[in-house]
């Protein structure tokens, strides 16, 4: 899910390939990070290539498996569910679309407006400012994650049904790492999987927020959000209202820390909130979200109800040893915006990426620091986009009165031109001096007018 208010801008990276790994994404060089061997890193023997484990089938664990396939690394891809649906708002970039080669029938709808509406119902409409050929795309996560996996095991990646149970360390340098799994397979019989082992040089952890690769690396807790959604099937007509357009309320009644949303998908919406503060108010805060939307889904059928944690910052620790954490296992999902498809798999690809190179190709063991590499550029691009967004967080969403000062500000075109190139091409966007100066303006104006409101709302309710 994501917030197209959220002003956020990340840098696009440019990266370079080498002549080895080519081939897929649409017949293009694959991007993929500077990095060279270690020269401690010892050649594997003739014949036998790096194998690594990807712990998860998300769009993190898809696009990792689908490069390391590609850049001659013997790739084991473990999902347990997989026809998976995880409650996703589905929105992505637009360059997601072209960097990663998607087929435009994985896009349900290409969403070109955005109405964003107060905690008093107050709505500003967004969209003004895109191009004809701008959009943000709508996916599902069932068929995003099941096409990413396809994809991966074209490429030559072995994609396994199973669940991930724990892994054991190397006794000693440059050792494998055992990783234990429950498979499950019809035509063994046994509904709890059958308990295997393989051995691996490397793990990468793709398993989401709950990831049990982060607990066995001891990678640390993070503070996280329930995300909450219904699937609704609403009558045509209705249908034809969300056709290009997406809802986001504002308000303590949908949540008190992050937005309700109504997300078109192909032949029905997806309605769902989240918190972090008050996680037991889920249900009480997805009610609100209904009832706010009532107008515009009367007569809807629900089809799915769906539940799900959601990471708010990065984890402590994302790499030890050889094992490396990517997507929401990372914690790679913004604040305010609750974004995470991108990056999710733009992470999977830079991790594996790194692996890539610093096994030149998979003919040597990795090393840790080939890990810390892909660390250190994700967060050169992207660090920036996190702290931003967690600040407008911490200054809109804190009351009632900010989120009416916030959708206000939503308004404006400039805000609107920035916060959609920023969004739509993950590029830092140069802002014309006066328009920035005149936007300083008009926040500190909206956050004075919104502390005025709040002021007078506590003498009403006093």
């Amino acid at each position: 899910m994501t917030s197209l208010s959220s002003s956020a801008a990340a840098a696009r990276a440019t990266f370079v390939m080498p002549s080895s790994v080519r081939g897929g994404m649409g017949g293009r060089r694959m991007a993929r990070l500077v990095t060279r061997a270690a020269a401690s890193s010892p050649k594997l023997p003739s014949g036998r290539r790096l194998r690594v484990a990807v712990v998860g089938g998300g769009p993190a664990g898809g696009a990792a498996a689908e490069a390391l396939a590609k850049g001659g690394v013997e790739t084991v891809l473990i999902e347990r569910k997989l026809d998976n649906c995880k409650p996703c708002g589905g929105a992505i970039p637009l360059c997601m679309v072209s960097e990663f080669d998607l087929p435009l029938d994985l896009v349900d709808r290409k969403v070109r407006k955005m109405k964003m509406i107060s905690p008093s119902n107050v709505a500003v409409d967004i969209g003004g400012t895109l191009a004809p050929h701008e959009y943000i795309g709508m996916v599902r996560r069932e068929v995003l994650d099941a096409y990413l996996r396809s994809r991966a095991e074209g490429a030559g990646a072995e994609v396994v049904n199973g669940l991930f149970l724990r892994y054991e360390a190397p006794k000693e340098p440059n050792g494998s790492y055992v990783v234990h799994y429950n498979h499950y397979d019809s035509s063994n019989g046994k509904a709890g999987g059958e308990k295997r082992t393989f051995e691996v040089d490397a793990i990468v952890g793709a398993d989401g927020a709950n990831s049990r690769v982060a607990k066995d690396m001891g990678a640390g807790d993070y503070e996280y959000a329930i995300a909450f959604q219904e699937r609704v099937k609403i009558p045509d007509d209705k249908m034809k209202y969300y056709e290009e357009r997406a809802e986001m309320y504002v308000g303590d009644d949908v949540s008190p820390d992050f937005y309700g949303w109504v997300f078109p998908k192909c032949d029905h919406v997806a309605v769902g909130t989240g918190t972090v503060t008050h996680k037991p108010d889920i249900k009480k805060f997805q009610a609100a979200t209904r009832l706010r939307a009532k107008d515009r889904i009367e007569g809807g059928k629900i089809i799915r109800v769906e539940a799900h944690p959601i990471p708010e910052h990065p984890r402590p620790k994302r790499v030890a040893g050889r094992v490396t954490l990517v997507g929401d296992a990372a914690g790679y999902v913004t604040k305010c915006s609750g974004e995470g498809i991108y990056f999710a798999a733009k992470s999977g690809r830079m991790c594996a990426e790194a692996i890539v190179a610093g096994s030149a190709n998979g003919t040597r063991m990795v090393e840790e620091s080939d890990l810390r590499r892909y660390l250190a550029e994700f967060d050169r691009l992207y660090w920036p986009t996190y702290k931003v967004l967690d600040v407008l967080q911490k200054v809109f969403y804190r009351s009632n009165a900010a989120r009416e000062a916030f959708v206000e500000m939503c308004a404006d075109d400039y805000v609107q031109r920035m916060t959609f190139d920023s969004y739509l091409y993950k590029r830092v966007v140069p802002g014309n001096p006066l328009d920035d100066i005149k936007l300083a303006v008009n926040t500190i104006g909206s956050l004075v007018r919104a502390t005025a409101l709040r002021r007078e709302m506590e003498k009403v309710t006093l």
